[in-house]
Order: C-alpha cells, then sequence, then structure tokens
C-alpha cells in the first residue's frame, strides 16, 4: 500500500517503534507521510528509535507537532529546542536497556513497529538495511510491523547481519559472543508473517555523515592516544593487535581511529555501535582484520565507494541490534577499548556529554556509558577549548554528570593524555590540570585546586564556586572573566 496508507494506521496516543540508528536504515516514506497527515488531523505518539534518524524525520515529525514523547537519542536541531523548551518529553537512556525495558513491559506496550527491509524471506523474514539497531525486538514485540522494503539497497546486505534476541530473564542463558567476528544468530528478522500489517515499498537514500576532516588537533589527539597505546604494549598490558576497538561517532573519534592507520599496531578488530569512515579506512589499509557494529554511517564520498563494492566487505562485517553490540556483558567480556567524546570534564574526572551547562540537552547520552563502564580501558576525548577559547572543556566540576569518576581511566586533550588508573582524587586533579587543560586555564583551576585542598576533603572542592565558570559562561558566554578573577586572587595571596 501507499505510505499514506500505511501511517492512517496510526492513531493519537500510540507508542511507535522505528527503525534507524545514526542516521542509518530509518523508515523513510510512512513517518513522512504521518508529519504530513498530523497538519489536518493532529496527533500525538511516543516514538521509540535505535538512535538518530536522518533525512530530516525528526524535524518534519517536530514541526508538525506529531512528538509527545521521544527516546532514547536525536541528533536534530529542531528536535533538540523543542526538547529543552519542555515541548517533547525526552527520555536518555543507555542504548542497550531500551529494549530491555520494553521487553519486561516497563515502558508499556508497542503498537505498531516501522521498519525499513532491504528484503523479506519467503517465510517473512525481514532483512534489515544499514542497520539493525533495535529493530528486531520492535519488530517481534510490535503488534504490528509496517515494512519499507526500499528497492536502492544493494542486494549485499543480505547475509550481513547477525540477529539474535536475548531470552527473557530470569532463565536468559548467557549471550554465545566471544569474539568480535562471533556470528550466533540469523541474518534476518524472525517475525510471524501475520504480524504484517503492510509493505510500503520506497527507493530512498539514507543521509551522509557529516564528519569533517582530521585537522592538527584531532590529529594530536591521535598521537597522544597512539603513544599511549604503545606505552600499554610495551608493559604488556596490551599486544600489538590491541582489544577490540569502539568509538563513538563524530569527527574527534573518528579521526582519532583514522590516526591508527599510521600505528605500529596490526591485525585489529572493532566492536562498536557504528562502523564510520574510519573503520573502512582501517579495513582497506590492511590494519583491521574484522570490525562488528549496528549501523554503517558514512560520508557521502566514502559512501559511494563503499556501498559500490559492499561485496568486498561483506566476510570483515557484521551488523547486530544494539541490545548487542552495546551489551554490558559482552563489553566486559571482551575487554573493549572505548573511545568517546566529552563535551566537558572536571578536574577529577567526572565527564558531562549530554548537557550545555547542565540544562540544555545536545544529543543524548547513546552508547557511551555502556562502554565506558564495562570495558577494559575508558578513554574520553575533546578539544580544552570551545568557542574560540571563550569556553573551557576542562572545569572545577562539570554541570551535569554523566560518566562518573569512577568510570573513566584515560583523558585527552590536544595538549595532553591523564591516565587516571590507580590515583586518588587529588592526585587525579594534577594530572588533569597539568596535561590536559588549556595553559591560560591551566593557571586558574590550579588556583581552585589549591584553596579546595586548604578547605580539605577526600574530593575537595570551594562549593560556592565549583559551578560559577558555567555561570559566567551561562550570563556572558565566557569563563575567561571567572579565570582571570581566579589567577589575579592566587597572585595577590603568592605576593603576599
Amino acid at each position: 500500500m501507499s505510505a499514506d496508507e500505511a501511517a492512517a494506521m496510526i492513531d493519537d496516543g500510540m507508542v511507535i517503534g522505528m527503525s534507524g540508528f545514526t542516521r542509518a536504515g530509518e523508515a523513510k516514506e510512512v513517518p513522512m507521510a504521518l508529519a504530513r497527515r498530523a497538519k489536518h488531523d493532529p496527533l500525538k505518539i511516543t516514538l521509540m528509535t535505535g538512535a538518530s534518524l536522518g533525512n530530516d524525520i525528526d524535524k518534519q515529525l517536530t514541526e508538525a507537532n506529531v512528538l509527545a514523547r521521544r527516546m532514547p537519542f536525536q541528533v536534530d536541531t529542531t528536535l533538540r529546542r523543542a526538547i529543552n523548551s519542555g515541548e517533547v518529553m525526552f527520555i536518555d537512556q543507555h542504548l542497550s536497556e531500551t529494549v530491555e525495558l520494553l521487553r519486561n513491559k516497563q515502558l508499556g506496550k508497542l503498537d505498531i513497529a516501522i521498519i525499513e527491509a532491504s528484503a523479506i524471506t519467503e517465510d517473512g523474514g525481514i532483512v534489515p538495511t544499514a542497520s539493525v539497531g533495535n529493530s528486531a525486538s520492535f519488530a517481534i514485540l510490535a503488534d504490528k510491523v509496517i515494512v519499507e522494503l526500499n528497492l536502492s539497497t544493494p542486494e549485499a546486505l543480505i547475509g550481513l547481519h547477525d540477529i539474535y534476541i536475548p531470552q527473557m530473564r530470569p532463565r536468559r542463558e548467557p549471550i554465545p559472543i566471544t569474539a568480535s567476528d562471533s556470528r550466533i544468530g540469523t541474518p534476518y528478522i524472525p517475525i510471524n508473517p501475520d504480524k504484517i500489517a503492510a509493505i510500503v515499498l520506497t527507493e530512498g537514500q539514507d543521509s551522509p555523515s557529516n564528519v569533517q576532516q582530521p585537522n592538527e588537533d584531532t590529529q594530536q589527539i591521535a598521537r597522544h592516544l597512539i603513544r599511549f597505546f604503545e606505552k600499554e604494549v610495551k608493559a604488556g598490558r596490551l599486544s600489538s593487535s590491541l582489544l577490540p576497538l569502539q568509538a563513538g561517532i563524530g569527527t574527534m573519534a573518528n579521526a582519532v581511529m583514522n590516526g591508527l592507520i599510521d600505528s605500529p599496531f596490526e591485525n585489529l578488530t572493532m566492536y562498536s555501535e557504528v562502523l564510520q569512515d574510519s573503520t573502512f579506512n582501517l579495513l582497506d589499509s590492511g590494519k583491521m582484520v574484522f570490525a562488528s557494529g549496528s549501523s554503517i554511517t558514512l560520508s557521502e564520498k566514502c559512501g559511494k565507494h563503499v556501498w559500490n563494492n559492499l561485496d568486498h566487505y561483506r566476510d570483515r562485517i557484521v551488523l547486530r541490534p544494539q541490545e548487542l553490540s552495546n551489551h554490558p556483558g559482552i563489553v566486559r567480556r571482551l575487554g573493549i577499548i572505548a573511545i568517546n567524546t566529552a563535551l566537558e570534564a572536571d578536574i577529577y574526572g567526572n565527564v558531562n556529554s549530554t548537557h550545555v551547562n547542565g540544562t540544555q540537552m545536545m544529543n543524548g547520552i547513546g552508547g557511551s556509558g555502556d562502554f565506558a563502564r564495562n570495558g577494559q580501558l575508558s578513554v574520553f576525548i575533546t578539544k580544552s577549548t570551545a568557542k574560540d577559547g571563550a569556553l573551557s572543556s576542562f572545569v572545577p566540576f562539570v554541570s551535569h554528570v554523566d560518566h562518573n569518576e569512577h568510570d573513566v581511566d584515560v583523558l585527552v586533550s590536544e595538549h595532553g593524555l591523564a591516565d587516571l588508573r590507580g590515583l586518588a582524587p587529588r592526585e587525579r586533579a594534577r594530572v588533569i590540570i597539568d596535561n590536559c587543560a588549556d595553559p591560560f586555564y591551566r593557571t586558574a583551576l590550579n588556583a581552585y585546586f589549591e584553596e579546595a585542598c586548604q578547605r580539605g576533603g577526600q574530593t575537595p572542592h570551594c562549593l560556592e564556586k565549583a559551578l560559577s565558570w558555567h555561570q559566567a559562561a551561562q550570563q556572558q558566554g565566557s569563563m575567561r572573566s571567572v579565570a582571570e578573577a581566579l589567577i589575579s586572587a592566587n597572585s595577590e595571596k603568592s605576593s603576599i
């Protein structure tokens, strides 16, 4: 049937699960038809996805006032404004948890799943496209399934996926993934074909990623991290093939992964969420031998190369449901090296990855928490400043905590690397300030820390000043005045 006819099945108040993970593999026609319908037939829904959607779908649904509730991740600026104004209720979740909560009836009932497919098997199995995300569990748990059969997807996608659904608790057996290249499931989503309520034929394309080229700062971050890995190999804590790598999506993480091409490491593997440009660059270079993810999200240039030559990669990549790609037990078992991006970090190692000034949501925690808490090495990278130096990415106290100090092993900026393993809070502060902070803000952070230490405490703070940097950023658009005041006060104390 047509997308408009399929969208007519969606009623006000329904809970909808939709395919899509990091701008890949989302349903493309039915949500747009729903947005068109809502302009003359208003309705509100709860929308669950794997992660972010492409093709401005979140934007269109927000502008049509369709979204009452959204989870677990997004990247759209229009939706972000609606979230921060309170118009849309956004539930920010670890990406491994959404379908677990749904499966155990903690998020209510799923009415309809809308899943993009590259093929349908003769017994009704759904073959996903460029992402799996939460699609498999959505299709299994929903009352009805609308399939968008995308005729423009490459045939080589068939057989690329590994669909496995964990058993229900409390009798769940261990998930038998013991390496990045383990295959334990089926290459399609097995569902009762009687649940398929509609098939909509489409030919839409995924949105390309907007990853920028590495610059000197991101290359410097990569060099610091590579030197750290070299020391770990020399100390016998890592082998020359390291351990399976995970990298968050975005320019910095992509640049750091690209830096491994010129490193001494060989036979690398990846167990991550998103296979992005750097993954295929590493595969092409021969440095990486296998990559497991939940989606493929590529720039326009890299996408043309990969999608036209997908057969070349078929035996070296696999796409899984995100509850497996991000599963805490598997992450712990494989000993993942997790590399994620921080908005800001404080002098004790707490990391904020979601909220500007503690209140304004950016995108969401995504899968970073799944990997950071459970991996063998938890690395967070960030440039030392933002807004042309007006803001310091290293502050006395983060304005919002996503990853507490217990889950952060290494912080890296363009200035250096802070290895926090085995350090007490006072030791961590010195290492972070001296190695990672911008030189201008470094002096002010040291002044704050010295005053806090005089007051005492296992984790020293001047509580009345702890968030003053964020107050200045909110009121003046810059942290420089607070930093200058601290430097000046410290200078006066020193002269006395």
